[in-house]
Formats: structure tokens, sequence, C-alpha cells
């Protein structure tokens, strides 16, 4: 076992061990008791083992007898050498003898002093101090030998020894291996003669540095090796002892030292930039707090600088005082994720999550990493308020609740004094305060309304629909009204609904945090109006199909009893019927009260109740149908027949005390009326009221399903007036005279001079009228080419010419007055054209109204003058098919018929062929003679298929 000791202080006293019995001890004591010694002492042997031995032992120097209890004193000294002591060991025997003398030297000791009868001299003490000193000596001495061993025994370090003329008396494997000699090779031989680079100014600094050596100098030089231009080797050269016994060459590769050089500074600035940019801050304290290191970017957190830091002295001043439980680091050595709050430099607070551990770096002992949260726990406060306002949110029923509960909870979330909601007006097309909260609720006169026109903030943030702060507003010399005085503020748009701001009086109120919290703010805000929106628009769809399901089955009830009606009139042979069977089937089933036609009496424009049912009660006797000065004030009937147009009143209760005929109808029930007008080609037939027992009785679809029953009302009503009218024996006969130069015969007669007379018409599949016209007394060439240009008329053939004129063909664009009066049942017996005017006769049946007709004229020709009025019998068909084979011709062989018959085809003395009808027709001749065959069998088979019988005979 190596008990070797630390050497001690040489400039204390000597520390001596006096080995030996009681008697010895006392004679030799008395020549230790001087300055400079300290002498103890031990009985035997074993005792003086463990007393120099030991880890605590001071002992510098054992002065030991020869005979000693256990042995001797040599065997003292060689048990002390295998313990590996090496203090001073003096000899001192009673009585000593030169054979005892030799052997005392031979084993080693330091020292040989006989001790006589008087006791110790005097040269005891100098002989132990003596030993000691020159045991110190031999320690050094093997010391640096051992220390000199390990550095030249280094293989990756060049070293040398040489004699101080330069001579290589020594080269460790790591030299020899770097020039590629053996050690012969190498010993002997001058240190500038090894095989360098061969340039002279190496092998110079090679010499210069060993003379510099042999003088005392340390001396430094580069030089490279042969046959490698890269290795080049900085060395040291240093002078062996005062007197310069010899040099100590060391060198090493300078190529290492610059790769090592470089992968530290490149490793120190990793670490710098890592710990310069890392958000984390490192600290690490001693066990009492003080600060030992700080991270370089303690000011990413705390705004300090490394200086500032450290003048808090402890970091309880920064970290506050019991951060964490010391017993329980000392048993786990980490502790994690602890949070704490510190105060910055500015006074903000940040909340920090810090993981404390045990190290031992530099005389820190505890490491200290601290990570700022304080972003991440606003963000967990405000989702959790954000979570709340959502859920508030749920049960907003209006904009504005959403609106308000924005704005109220905006200050909390935010932590800012002042918000507002702006929600844009489509109708306005203006973005209109909706709610407000703090500082901007508190501004006198409000906010004003603010145009999307991109001139502000909020417009911009709104039309761009992106977030707007302070800062962007200022960068872009954008007008931050109405929020100019404010220090900073966001504007947040609300998709298609407006913009929510938030505004603080602090410049730097809102960070990225905020501007997050504030954008996710705005999202719920915006999910709730579109909520909002998207329920508004399923109870309007809720409400429309309800109204279209409403609609829908008064529709089907309207059309059902429109189909009824339409069969009693199919099946109507009269008026009469007609107009009873319209009433019954209006107020069957309740579905009005009441409903009646009437027809204006000729005289005074008087309305004449021709057929009603339901509940009348007396009204019709109650009121006045005469027409009156005030259009608005009369009964609605009256004042459909004088307008023309339907009349519908939705409340009667509203025009109590505005018409005579409203409280009569109010005491009946009726509350709501609609009047249409009977028409049918501009003729008024009468007009037909319904009465309902409920306001608003007839909405939109009812009042158009209805008008255009009054149509076919109207149209039925004519169409049973022809019918009779075929019947009838009795007419009445109208003449009137017109000059009106819309008359297309009047103009073309008063253009040529000639006497025009219509001999019949026809109207064709295209709409144009076909009226074949017998001119007298001009030239058929002038009238043609008259036709020609004359508005109205589309085309003009001349079919036959005589000598004071012809007959002529002319298609007009209309339907001819005959064919027009021919609808309504009446018979033109003539229409004849001079220069002077027209000559109209017209057959008005007993069952058609002679005033109706007059209508038809007087709508055609306002300026007709009606000169006579006759009552004529004409006689019946005697076959009693009267039009039977006009009803069996097509209208396309009935034009054949017709223009064939005017154009003399069917003349015994004939100049007209087939060839030349077809043409006047535009159809092949084959064609024409198939239609002119096909007439004449229709013809003899309505003369002879069927008798007439003895009650068709008068």
């Amino acid at each position: 076992m190596d008990t070797t000791r630390s050497p001690r202080d040489a400039s204390g006293p000597v520390s001596v061990l006096l080995v030996g019995p009681e008697p010895w001890r006392e004679r030799v004591r008395p020549a230790l008791g001087g300055e400079g010694l300290a002498a103890r002492s031990v009985g035997d042997r074993e005792e003086a083992l463990g007393a120099v031995t030991g880890r605590s032992s001071d002992v510098d120097c054992v002065v030991s007898a020869h005979r000693l209890d256990a042995g001797t004193g040599l065997d003292l000294l060689e048990a002390l050498g295998s313990a590996g002591s090496s203090v001073a060991f003096v000899l001192a025997p009673i009585d000593g003898t030169e054979s005892l003398a030799c052997e005392a030297v031979a084993a080693g000791v330091d020292g040989y002093v006989p001790i006589g009868d008087g006791g110790a001299d005097a040269d005891l003490a100098s002989r132990c101090e003596t030993a000691v000193a020159r045991a110190r000596e031999d320690r050094d001495r093997a010391a640096k030998a051992s220390r000199f061993e390990a550095f030249f025994a280094d293989p990756d370090r060049f070293v040398a020894v040489l004699d101080p003329d330069g001579t290589v008396v020594r080269a460790n494997p790591a030299a020899l291996d770097a020039l590629g000699l053996d050690e012969s090779a190498a010993i002997g031989k001058r240190f500038w003669g090894l095989p360098w680079v061969s340039f002279d100014d190496s092998r110079r600094d090679l010499q210069r540095a060993v003379r510099r050596g042999a003088a005392g100098e340390y001396a430094t030089f580069e030089a490279g090796l042969a046959g490698d231009d890269r290795s080049r080797f900085e060395f040291t050269v240093r002078p062996v002892g005062d007197d310069v016994t010899g040099l100590v060459v060391e060198g090493h590769e300078v190529a290492e030292r610059v790769r090592l050089e470089e992968e530290l500074r490149e490793s120190e600035e990793l670490h710098r930039v890592t710990l310069n940019n890392m958000t984390d801050t490192v600290l690490v304290t001693d066990d009492d707090g003080a600060f030992t290191y700080v991270c370089p970017n303690v000011h990413f957190i705390f705004g300090y600088s490394v200086e500032e830091l450290y003048e808090f002295g402890t970091i309880d001043e920064l970290l506050g005082e019991d951060l964490f439980d010391r017993d329980r680091l000392d048993a786990e050595n980490v502790l994690t994720n602890v949070e704490c709050t510190a105060t910055d430099k500015h006074g903000r607070e940040h909340t920090l999550l810090v993981n404390v551990r045990q190290v031992s770096i530099q005389g820190g002992t505890t490491l200290y990493s601290c990570r700022d949260i304080t972003k991440r726990k606003q963000r967990e406060t405000a989702l959790t308020q954000l979570h709340q306002t959502s859920r508030n949110l749920l049960y907003a029923e209006t904009k504005s609740e959403i609106a308000t509960e924005v704005v109220t909870d905006a200050t909390a979330v935010l932590r800012t004094p002042a918000a507002a909601v702006y929600r844009f007006d489509r109708e306005a097309n203006a973005l209109v305060p909706a709610a407000v909260a703090g500082a901007l609720d508190e501004r006198a006169g409000g906010l004003a309304e603010l145009s999307p026109d991109r001139t502000t903030a909020v417009s911009r943030a709104f039309v761009d629909e992106q977030t707007t702060t302070r800062a962007d507003a200022d960068r872009d010399e954008i007008d931050p009204a109405p929020l100019s005085e404010f220090g900073d503020f966001v504007a947040v748009p609300l998709g298609d609904h407006g913009v929510f701001v938030a505004a603080a009086a602090d410049p730097d109120a809102f960070d990225e945090v905020s501007e997050e919290v504030a954008e996710l703010l705005a999202a719920t805000a915006e999910a709730a109006f579109d909520r909002i929106e998207r329920e508004t628009e399923l109870r309007e769809r809720d409400r429309t199909l309800q109204r279209q399901n409403r609609r829908l089955s008064q529709l089907n009830r309207v059309n059902e009893f429109i189909r009824e009606i339409d069969q009693a009139l199919v099946g109507a042979r009269t008026r009469e019927t007609i107009e009873e069977a319209v009433c019954d089937r209006l107020t069957s089933d309740d579905r009005f009260a009441f409903a009646w036609i009437g027809e204006t009496a000729a005289s005074d424009a008087t309305l004449r109740p021709r057929a009603w049912a339901g509940d009348e009660r007396g009204y019709l006797d109650s009121v006045s149908l005469e027409p009156g000065a005030d259009a608005a004030g009369v009964e609605p009937s009256v004042r459909t027949a004088t307008e023309r147009e339907a009349t519908f009143v939705s409340n009667v209760a509203d025009r109590l005390r505005d018409a005579e005929w409203c409280p009569e109808a109010a005491a009946r029930g009726f509350q709501s009326v609609l009047s249409i007008p009977l028409a049918y080609d501009d003729v008024l037939f009468g007009t037909l009221t319904v009465y309902a027992n409920e306001p608003a009785a007839f909405d939109e679809m009812v009042r158009s399903v209805l008008c255009e029953l009054g149509d076919t009302v109207a149209s039925a009503i004519n169409a049973v007036q022809r019918t009779e009218a075929l019947r009838s024996d009795t007419t009445v006969e109208l003449e009137y005279r017109i000059a009106d130069r819309s008359a297309v015969l009047y103009r073309l007669a008063e253009e040529t001079g000639a006497a025009l007379r219509a001999e019949s018409d026809l109207t064709r599949e295209d709409g144009t009228t076909l009226v074949f016209v017998t001119v007298e007394g001009a030239p058929l060439d002038r009238v043609v080419d008259a036709a020609a240009e004359s508005v109205g008329i589309t085309s003009v053939e001349a079919l036959r010419e005589t000598d004071d004129g012809g007959l002529v063909c002319l298609r007009v664009g209309d339907h001819f007055l005959t064919r027009t009066l021919a609808d309504h049942g009446a018979l033109v017996r003539e229409l004849r054209a001079t220069p002077e005017g027209l000559s109209l006769t017209v057959d008005v049946p007993d069952s058609v109204s002679a005033r109706s007709i007059d209508e038809v004229i007087s709508n055609a020709y306002p300026g007709a003058d009606l000169i006579a009025q006759r009552e004529r019998t004409r006689p019946l068909d005697t076959r009693g098919r009267p039009g039977r084979l006009a009803d069996e011709l097509t209208d396309r062989q009935l034009e054949v018929a017709q223009v064939a018959y005017h154009s003399g085809f069917f003349d015994s003395q004939r100049d007209v062929t087939g060839r030349d009808v077809a043409a006047m027709l535009d159809i092949s001749h084959t064609a024409f003679y198939d239609h002119v065959n096909r007439i004449q069998r229709k013809l003899f088979a309505s003369l002879l298929e069927t008798a007439p019988g003895a009650a068709d005979v008068e």
C-alpha cells in the first residue's frame, strides 16, 4: 500500500518520532528539545509503524534505538520501507559498534549517532535536520523524474532531450514516429541534422533555438518534416538546470492545434448563438442562491442585461422565495414544471415554467431553466372565457344580443378598456354601431356610422376582410377615426356582418397573443351571427312553406270551384244560365259570402243586377249602384264598370267613414270585396263582384284566378250570344257613317277616288285577313298600286278587271272589322267606302245587346256616327241548317272557294283558268283542283244527303 504523504511545509518545525525503550528515550530526549524540533515518542515497532504510515501522520524523522521490544531498529527501517514510507531514519544505538555502523549504512539509514553513557550529544539534532532535508530533496527529485517520464511517454507529444550543443540524447516514441527514424538513427545526431524540411531558414531557426536554450533561455520555433509538407510542428526549447546541463525539446503539430482551436471557437460560437437565441433562460447558482452563471439571453424574459442580473445578488430576488422544496430536490435531483411569476425590468408580469436540477459547474450547484409561458397562460385564460362566451352566444336570439355579449366579454377577455361591434347595414350601405362598451360607451355623441370605402381603419378591415391594427393604419396612412384617441387598437372583420373593434390607451396594448384572442372572439361572434341568419332563414323558409301550403290549399280550393264553373259554362246555353252558375259556385260551401253579376244600363250607366247568390240580406237594395263624382267612394262594382279594371277592398272596416256602401257591407259581415269586369274584345258585358266574411280574403293568387275567371265568363257569354244569334229571326239593323282615316277602305277610296265595297272576308291561320273588295269608278291598277303602298295592307292581288273597275283581294295584318263583329254575333250587311266616308250597315240579333255592338264599332272607330237603327225580321234557312257547309269546310278550302268564286272561275264564260287561280293562291294547279273537288263533294252532300222535313217548310 502506498502511504506516501503530501510534502509538509519545510518552514515548520521538524517532527521527530523517538522509538525505543523508556530508558533510551530518557537519554535521547534532551538532545532533541531545541528550537526547530518537535519530538514525541513511542515504545515499540508496531506503534511506530502506525504513527508513521497513518493518513494523519506528520512525522518527518524517526530516531530509533537499536534494540526494541520486538526486533531491532534496522527491522523497523525495513518495515517502513515495505510500507512505502520515505521519512528520514536515524539509528541511535547505545554503545554502538563499527560493525553495527556498517550494517546500518548498508540498510540505508539517513544517520548513525551512537548514544554514550552521558546521553545523546547535540549532534543528534543537526543530524536529524540534515536527514530530513536530504529526504525531502530525494522526494522532490523522484517526483520531478516521475513527472518528466510521464511527460516523455505522452504518445501525442514530440519530446527530445539534447545536450547543450544540440546532440540528441533521448527521443520519445512519438518523436521517432514523426521523424520516421528508429532510436539508434536519431541518438547522437545534432537536432537540426534530423530529417526536417530542407529549408535554410528552418535549419537556422533550429540552431538559434538550441543556442538560446543553451544560454538558459526559453525558445520556440516551427519546423516541418521532410516528405510531408503539410505537417508542421511548433517546438519549445527549455534549458535543464541553472547551469544548463541539457535541453528538453517539446513539440506538437500546428494543424492539430489549429483544428482544436477552430473546433473550440466553433463550439463556443454554437453555444453562444444557442444561448443567445433560445427562448429558455438558464441560470446557475451556488448553495446560497448567488448567481454563478447567467445565460446571455436573459433579456428575452426579464429585460435585464447579464450585469444587471448579477446585481440582484440571489435568485430569490428574481423568482421569489420558497420556489421549490429543497429537501425534495435533494431527494430527486431534479424538479420539473415549477410554475411561478416574475416581474421584468419594465414592470410586466411573466408566468414562468422552471426546471430545477442539481449540478456541479464551476462553483454552481443548482441550475434553473426558465421558460416564459405568459402567452400560453393568456391563451388558456382567454380560451376559458371564450368558451363561456360561446355558451352564452348559443342562447342569444338576436344580433343585438350577440353584439352586446361580445363587447361585454371583450373587456374581460382582452383586458381592454373599450370595445365595439359595427354591423353592416345592407340597405343603408354603411357600418352602423350595434354595441359599445367601456370608454367608447362613455364617448359623448356615440360612434358615427362609417361608409365601407376603405378610408378608415374600421372600414378597411371590413372591405379587405383582414385584421387592421394601429400600426397598419400608421404605416399605410389610414385615418384611425373613430379610434384616434387610443394608443392602440385592433379591428377584426366579422365576415359580411361587420367589424369587431377593441381599443386601449397603451400604445403596446395588443401583442401577438391579444390579436389572436381578438380574432378568436371575432370568429366566435361571426359564427353566432351566421347561426342567427341561418335560424332566421329557416324560420322564414318555414313561414314561406306554410304560406305556400296555405296558398296551395287555397289554390286547390279555387281550382276546384273554377273546374266546377268551367263545367257549368260548357253546358250552358244561355247567358242567364252562365251568370247563375258562376254565382252559385262561388258561394257554395261557404267559399265566399255573397256574389252577384251586374250589367250597365244603356241609358244612365247604372248597374242592374242580373244574377246573385249567397247571403245578400238586402245589400243590393240598400246601396247605390249609380256612378258618382267620387270614383273612390262608389260601390266597388260601379267603380269596376266605370274604370273597367278590377277593384279590390282588403278591409271594409278601414273605409267605414269614406264611402256610404261600407257601413252597409260591414253590417252584413262583408269585410273584403273583389269586383272584376266581364269584358271580351274590349266589350263590357257586366261586372262580377264577390264578398268575403274576413279581411284580406283575396290574396294576389285568388285575385289573379278570379280575374281570369272573369275573362272566361265574358268569353262564354259572347259564345252563347253568337250561338243564339244564329237561331234568332229578329234583328236590329244599325247604320253608321264613318269618316276615320284609320279605316283601311276609306283611306284607300280617298286616295284613288274609287268606290269600294267589301264582298267577303276570310281569316287565315297566320292571323291575317283576306278581304275581297269590288272596285268601281277608278282603274283597277290605280287601286292596286295605292293598296300596295298603304299602311295596314300587307299584300294586294287583282282578281278580276272590268271596264269600270274590278275585284281585288287585300291582305290586312289585323282582324278586319267584319270578323270582329262576327265574333260578337253581329253580321255586316254592307260595308262601302267612298272618298266622302265609310258606310256600314250591321244586323244585330235580338239575343245580342245592340249596345255591345255599338261599343265594338266605337272602339274600332271613335268617330263613328249611328245614323239609323231599325228592327227587321230575317227569313230562316228553309233547310234549318244555317252555316252547315261553312262549318264543314277547312280554312284552306274556304279560302280556295272564295278566291275561285270572286275571280270568276265558276262563271259560265270565264276568262280565268285553274292555273291562274292556283298562282293567286301560291299553290300548284293540281292542289287547286283537288281542293275544288272536295268543296263540290261537300256542297252536294249538304244539299242531297238529308231531305227537309215537313216541320222545316214554312
